[in-house]
């Protein structure tokens, strides 16, 4: 059986991509725009270790969350939204709910649909009250960091990057809708690439190669859904016309918590680096694993 991924080897690996795209060698300024839940906890891993290579680090962070919190190992900058920790613990217990409900497909579908829905409205409006805190951006702007560190899903840290108009580095598992395939113009044909949920290798038939067709659509609706207000905002606050794809085309290095032992394998470019292990920091991995089954591993 194949070995578990391993941890501070590619944690190691993480580190040295950072570095490779700060101005000085040692030293460097991190500007981190964080997503939070439990993205935000493998993020943590890698910025302990940057904070340890002697770089300063610093946090953006709504003021109300979910698990973004001070540390010793970077300094947090935090801004006002205009919600509680009652309201937005609420909002994303309901969610979990609804996600868990028994029901028909489209009663499933449409009540995961109107709570992403409320979801969305929350990430948004945190966003929006980043990008227009003025006496914050004037830190930003003033502080010359050599990079932003930010998990793209929510398209914030993007925007950030664009305006201070510093390289940024991508740190994510993924974006639902097959974006990074398009930004990072890796091949993605519906006739190899098995979609999610299909349960298809690249040995398909005629029919499972017209299922994962059909299983491609949604996506086309999601990422306008998702992405769209995204696109809406930062034209607005940018004062030109861009596009979330516009966005994260210029990412200078995308970093990857993916593993071809348990993922399926696909092209990537050569600004893409895997680092599945950095989500097994600090934990014990057994002898043996199964596929998509391996106990003692965190995924979000």
């Amino acid at each position: 059986m194949a070995p578990g991924p391993a941890s501070h080897p590619q944690v190691a690996v993480t580190l040295g991509l950072l570095l490779s795209v700060l101005g000085l060698a040692a030293g460097g300024k991190v500007l981190v725009v964080p997503v939070d839940g439990s993205h935000w906890l493998s993020m943590r891993e890698v910025l302990e270790g940057l904070k340890a290579k002697g770089h300063e680090v610093v946090v953006v962070a709504p003021e109300v969350s979910l698990y973004i919190k001070p540390s010793k190992s970077f300094v947090m900058k935090m801004y006002p939204v205009p919600f509680t920790q009652e309201e937005l613990d609420r909002d994303f217990h309901a969610f979990t709910q609804d996600t868990l409900k028994e029901g028909s497909f489209l009663e499933r579908f449409v009540t995961v649909y109107q709570r992403f829905e409320k979801t969305s409205a929350l990430f948004l409006s945190t966003c929006e009250h980043l990008l227009y805190n003025k006496e914050l951006m004037r830190y930003l702007e003033e502080s010359k960091f050599d990079v932003v560190f930010t998990d793209p899903v929510i398209p914030c840290g993007p925007i950030v990057a664009e305006h201070l108009s510093v390289p940024s580095v991508y740190f994510l598992r993924g974006i639902p809708c097959g974006l990074d395939f398009e930004a990072t113009q890796c091949p993605s044909p519906p006739s190899y690439v098995p979609r999610i949920f299909t349960e298809h290798t690249d040995h398909m038939n005629f029919l499972q190669r017209v299922k994962n067709l059909v299983f491609e659509v949604p996506n086309l609706f999601l990422c306008n859904f998702f992405f769209q207000p995204y696109s809406k905002l930062a034209s607005q606050f940018l004062q030109r016309d861009v596009t979330v794809l516009d966005l994260l085309s210029k990412a200078s290095v995308w970093l990857l918590r993916l593993d071809f032992v348990l993922d399926y394998p696909r092209p990537l470019m050569p600004n893409i680096v895997l680092i599945g292990g950095v989500n097994c920091a600090h934990k014990e991995l057994p002898q043996t694993a199964t596929s998509f089954g391996v106990p003692g591993t965190l995924w979000d």
